[in-house]
């Protein structure tokens, strides 16, 4: 994760290999994890049954306006109206419940085993027909897990491994060593009486925190229905022993959730090594507005072609000529497309947003556009800790929402547009004292 607590030093560059990554620090943040649930269908859907529960209970609907996210009245809409976040304050007891106490949140460790990697913009060519299979027909590999994000660097994709599959090895692919397992907070409906927020306002201290502090890698996906932590395969011992005190934990087998306990895992617990000292990167904000949004599942066809057009043939430049320096503050290329579990998150730009059919876009009532917080001035490999931590403890300390996206070579946090101005003046004063 890259975050982590006390005073932060400059980046001095970072291997790609996959040890010690950590995300977010014990500060973390409403700006990764501080969205409310208080919307409504925001959390996922109450568990109800005994040990063993069906997949179906633990995860949340989508169908129908007002179970999203996105704001408590969904809508299908222009290019206006955009998935919201209520505004209430976080949680001040920061966890999944008291020690000794009843859980108000459960921690779920998916089936997903997710494998990491960077497709080079001039190889795009060659990963073109199984990039296309896997958006449109996950049916034809049995992808479950799959998200492809482009930046102005290459195009990062997340996927199982039956999705893996697909892609070709070649020069034009960097894959991350590790496998990744992927966690879900979802509440269980005993939350004490006065507590606003749910879901990931609590990960900040009560997962992002003594996940940090325990130097255990963290990458983050913020999707329009939720948000995914991913941590490395060989760290869910590690993972389970910090975590069992603040969570009931289940494991995902063969679509129902079973208890998981520290005995279980106790073979593979090792004591963790002390985190590494934060690191203070430098962060940039390009003019771009941005939407978070989603597509009903049957409607995605009606746009398929729209879609192919922006993430493969919409660029100023050919997508084998790298357009890495290229740009400047006032745009950025960024289009994240995410099909995970049958449901669709898309984040796009604004202007691109206005080429869909505004009526097959599935958004919120608020009408929020988003602005990015870009973080890192060069690639931020997979070692360092204490990378997100310079915007997470700023940001939960104002109350801002934001979803967070990591890519392979840096990480990305969007706010809403109209705390832009607050949130860079933040961040400076946090450079300015950690000097």
């Amino acid at each position: 994760m890259r975050g982590g607590p006390g005073a932060m030093r400059a980046v001095t560059g970072r291997s790609r290999q996959d040890a010690g990554r950590s995300r977010i620090g014990p500060w973390a943040m409403r700006a990764v994890t501080g969205r409310c649930r208080s919307n409504c269908g925001a959390v996922p859907e109450r568990f109800r049954g005994d040990a063993r529960r069906s997949r179906r209970d633990a995860r949340r609907s989508q169908g129908g306006s007002g179970t999203m996210r996105g704001g408590p009245e969904a809508v299908r809409g222009g290019p206006g109206p955009v998935p919201g976040r209520s505004r209430v304050r976080p949680y001040s007891g920061g966890g999944g419940g008291s020690r000794g106490g009843a859980a108000a949140m459960d921690l779920h460790i998916l089936e997903h085993r997710v494998r990491v990697l960077s497709l080079a913009r001039r190889g795009l060519w060659l990963y073109t027909h199984p990039l296309l299979k896997l958006l449109f027909l996950p049916q034809r590999c049995r992808c479950k897990f799959f998200s492809l994000t482009e930046t102005p660097e290459d195009y990062t994709v997340m996927l199982d491994e039956e999705g893996f599959k697909e892609l070709p090895p070649s020069e034009f692919m960097q894959v991350a060593d590790s496998t990744w397992l992927v966690l879900s907070v979802v509440s269980n409906g005993r939350e004490p009486p006065g507590c606003q927020a749910t879901g990931v306002t609590k990960i900040a201290r009560s997962v992002i925190a003594p996940l940090a502090e325990h130097h255990v890698s963290v990458l983050m996906l913020s999707t329009y229905q939720t948000d995914f932590i991913l941590v490395r395969e060989r760290d869910l011992p590690v993972v389970i022993h910090t975590l069992a005190g603040e969570f009931d934990i289940y494991k995902e087998e063969s679509g129902e959730c079973v208890p998981v306990t520290c005995d279980d895992v106790s073979n593979g617990f090792l004591k963790p090594k002390p985190a590494a000292s934060p690191t203070l990167h430098p962060v940039q904000s390009p003019q771009t507005r941005f939407c978070v949004l989603t597509v009903a599942p049957d409607t995605l066809p009606a746009i398929a072609t729209m879609l192919i057009d922006v993430l493969f043939y919409s660029h100023s430049s050919p997508p084998w000529e790298s357009a890495t320096s290229s740009q400047d503050l006032d745009s950025i290329t960024f289009f994240s497309f995410s099909l995970i579990e049958g449901y669709i998150s898309i984040v796009m730009d604004a202007e691109t947003q206005k080429r869909f059919p505004s009526d097959l876009l599935l958004t919120s009532s608020t009408g929020e556009l988003w602005r990015m917080v870009r973080i890192g001035g060069q690639p931020l490999g997979f070692d360092e800790c204490g990378i997100v931590a310079q915007i997470a403890e700023p940001l939960a300390a104002a109350d801002i929402s934001a979803y967070y996206i990591s890519t392979f070579n840096f990480d990305h946090a969007l706010v809403p547009e109209e705390g832009i101005a607050e949130v860079i003046q933040l961040l400076q004063q946090r450079q300015e004292s950690s000097r």
